[in-house]
């Protein structure tokens, strides 16, 4: 019996079956006349009735169409008599519908590239190419969902589980950022870092990316903004504890021999990948992604995005004339479906507005181009840079969004900054007191206020 007859069948004589599958099936995967004709029957029987429809009423349906030949309504007749008269097997059922889940993917990857093809031919008159890449990404995203929602009082011993289970998380090397995501970042996450022009983004997620190829993970790191050589640069700064000045004079030899120190230690792999400015979507990352398991052996733990305002969005032509606020975050919709897709937290980052460049307590609000992006993130905390922390070197953080802590428990701290060396670092408790706001106090530390006259001429 073929694939297409088994799930007809079934669809007839399993409930649990159509239930399943029903709602993931289209027509236009059955590339048989007669097939087709049966499954639009199927499909209408138990939209009306709630229902397994009947063979009889099937045969009846099929003689009342007008759209069919004599000819071609024997053929329906015929075929609901051949899979009645095929014995009837028992069937693994979570094996017909792993089977059903591959044709719905199969036939509609076939579809979409048979309709870009004529596209591009000009055939089709209703879609410009810039449909395409959306046309395929949904043919690839097909799969089936059969999860209803949480009964919350038959799942209660589900939801003590997820209460007590332990989430994997990719910690930093950062005390008070582990503090406040409760031990570090979760998989399926989307981190933005919100920052101005030079005071710390890229070295921020450097820093970070350097800590988890320490941690023995595997790291991808995509920029737009700097060429990969420079980001290598940055991260050898931090690995080989060297200034970037110094790195310019630093013999072979003894280069060499750091970086083999730090191959030793890292079992990790830490892949860069550039992409001209504005020119990448997550559909690019996704290609990427699969050519580095088929031709590295390489699938990543970790996911930094260099960063957010200068990608493009798959979804969305460039250029189209659609405001900023749906653009942005289109593209952080589409970053967060990248790590819930691969089951890996995915880290970027976002400018300031003109006003949030020299505020001294930013706020979502001061998020440039689109409040769309906090909408959409896990994780979202401004860095503050000012003269007299500079001095102190120092780089100040306040929490914004948090869906992992109490946004109000350690709002605003202190780190330790070596722009030179492209580190961040752990301070002095001392050097917290009257920074921090720890929520969590019956009084809360609300100090910081004190603090602004001290740290004028802020920079986000």
């Amino acid at each position: 019996m073929r694939l297409e007859q088994a799930i007809l069948k079934n669809l007839i004589h399993n409930e649990d079956y159509l239930r399943k599958v029903l709602p993931f099936l289209k027509a236009e995967y059955f590339t048989d006349l007669t097939e087709r004709t049966l499954f639009n029957e199927i499909t209408s029987f138990t939209t009306t009735y709630n229902n397994t429809p009947l063979p009889e009423a099937i045969a009846i349906a099929v003689k009342e169409r007008r759209n069919l030949t004599d000819d071609e309504v024997q053929k329906c007749e015929d075929y609901i008599k051949e899979i009645e008269d095929s014995p009837t097997e028992k069937t693994e059922i979570q094996w017909l519908v792993d089977k059903s889940e591959k044709f719905c993917q199969e036939k509609a990857i076939y579809n979409a590239v048979l309709g870009s093809i004529s596209i591009l031919d000009g055939k089709d008159k209703t879609h410009d190419k810039g449909a395409i890449p959306k046309i395929l990404s949904d043919a690839l995203a097909v799969s089936f969902d059969n999860s209803v929602g949480h009964d919350y009082l038959e799942d209660s011993d589900e939801r003590y589980e997820f209460y007590h289970r332990k989430e994997e998380r990719i910690p930093f090397d950062l005390d008070y950022f582990n503090k406040i995501t409760k031990g570090g970042l979760p998989a399926k996450t989307l981190n933005i870092a919100l920052a101005g022009t030079g005071v710390g983004k890229s070295l921020f997620m450097c820093h970070v990316a350097s800590s988890c190829l320490v941690q023995g993970k595997n790291v991808l790191y995509i920029t737009m903004e700097m060429a990969e050589e420079k980001i290598a640069e940055r991260i050898d700064a931090n690995l080989l504890n060297v200034t970037l000045d110094d790195l310019l004079d630093l013999p072979k030899d003894l280069y060499d021999k750091k970086v083999s120190r730090v191959r030793e230690k890292c079992t990790g792999k830490l892949i860069i990948k550039e992409y001209p400015t504005a020119s990448a979507s997550t559909i690019h990352f996704r290609t990427l992604l699969n050519e580095l398991n088929l031709k590295r052996s390489f699938t990543p733990d970790i996911i930094f995005v260099d960063y957010l305002n200068i990608c493009c969005s798959g979804r969305i032509k460039a250029g189209s004339s659609i405001n900023s606020y749906t653009y942005v975050k289109a593209i952080a919709e589409e970053l967060r479906g990248l790590a819930v897709e691969y089951n890996v937290p995915v880290v970027s980052a976002t400018q300031t507005t003109r006003s949030g460049y020299t505020s001294s307590d930013p706020g979502l609000e001061d998020t440039s181009e689109s409040f769309g992006l906090p909408a959409t993130a896990d994780l979202m905390f401004a860095l503050i840079s000012s003269e007299e922390l500079e001095e102190l070197g120092q780089i100040m953080v306040k929490q914004l969004k948090n869906r992992y802590n109490d946004p109000t428990y350690y709002k605003r701290f202190t780190v330790g900054i070596d722009r030179a060396k492209m580190r961040l670092y752990d301070i002095e408790q001392s050097a917290q007191n009257g920074i921090i706001d720890a929520g969590h106090q019956d009084k809360p530390l609300n100090t910081f206020g004190a603090k602004e006259k001290k740290f004028e001429g802020f920079k986000v």
